[in-house]
């Protein structure tokens, strides 16, 4: 349907080199869009050729999202491939896992770095952009941490909800400007992020128990809510965190 098509779209995808954001940038390549994918990946350039080899238009740029000169160098090195960015999708992220009293500091400097400021900053970047081109839309990643506090994991579930509440101030501001800023919160996800409680049989067990789904998602469970968010088919929903989790809130 023309409402959910991405022709002629332009998007930037971070963290993108594997995982939940090479399928998400897959995803709307299908429905048509420009893709350029960052990642500190040194192979990243050659991720992108594969993938356009497979169909789809993918651009590959190496960026270290933890240093904010290479973040800023990136963005702007993928808009000017693109000729311009009508869709952000922040999907890079990582985990720091143990007992709250035994975490680094240095680790949570790092995890906050990624996971909030480098979303804040490539926000900015793409907002700025957009109010001058009439418009776009921002993808936020957000997670079950951002309803939960989690377990053994307080800096990520502490960057999560700030992901949340970022997304809904962003769209208090920007929504007027034709920028709509929403959310996707994806539910216990089969990927090397989650490995720790994957492995952990009893932890695993837990969870899989609560899922009405009776499974943990997959990485092409994202596609289909990005590809709306990212389309003309969700231009009045802005500020908005979807779940997609398998029924895992609603249980």
């Amino acid at each position: 349907m023309d409402l959910f098509s991405l022709e002629g779209k332009k998007a930037i995808v971070t963290g993108a080199g594997s995982g939940l954001g090479c399928s998400i940038a897959v995803g709307l390549a299908q429905a048509r869009a420009e893709v350029a994918i960052l990642d500190v990946m040194p192979d990243i350039v050659d991720k992108a050729r594969e993938l356009s080899q497979q169909g789809g238009r993918f651009h590959g740029i190496r960026a270290d999202l933890l240093d904010r000169e290479s973040l800023k160098t990136g963005f702007e090195e993928a808009a000017v491939k693109l000729g311009g960015v009508d869709i952000l999708v922040n999907n890079a992220g990582m985990q720091v896992r143990g007992a709250a009293e035994d975490i680094e500091i240095s680790a949570w400097d790092r995890l906050i770095e990624l996971n909030v400021t480098a979303v804040f900053e490539l926000s900015q970047l793409a907002a700025r952009k957009m109010k001058d081109s009439g418009g776009g839309k921002i993808i936020n990643v957000a997670s079950m941490l951002s309803f939960f506090g989690g377990y053994r994991c307080s800096p990520y579930a502490a960057s999560k909800g700030a992901v949340a509440q970022l997304t809904k101030a962003f769209s208090n501001e920007w929504a007027g400007m034709g920028i709509q800023v929403n959310a996707i919160a994806p539910g216990y996800m089969d990927t090397p992020l989650n490995t720790a409680i994957i492995n952990d049989s009893k932890r695993n067990e837990e969870i899989t128990l609560r899922i009405p789904a009776h499974r943990w998602g997959k990485t092409e469970d994202l596609i289909g809510t990005v590809i709306f968010l990212a389309s003309q088919a969700s231009d009045y929903v802005t500020g908005a965190v979807i779940p997609i989790d398998g029924g895992y809130l609603g249980r």
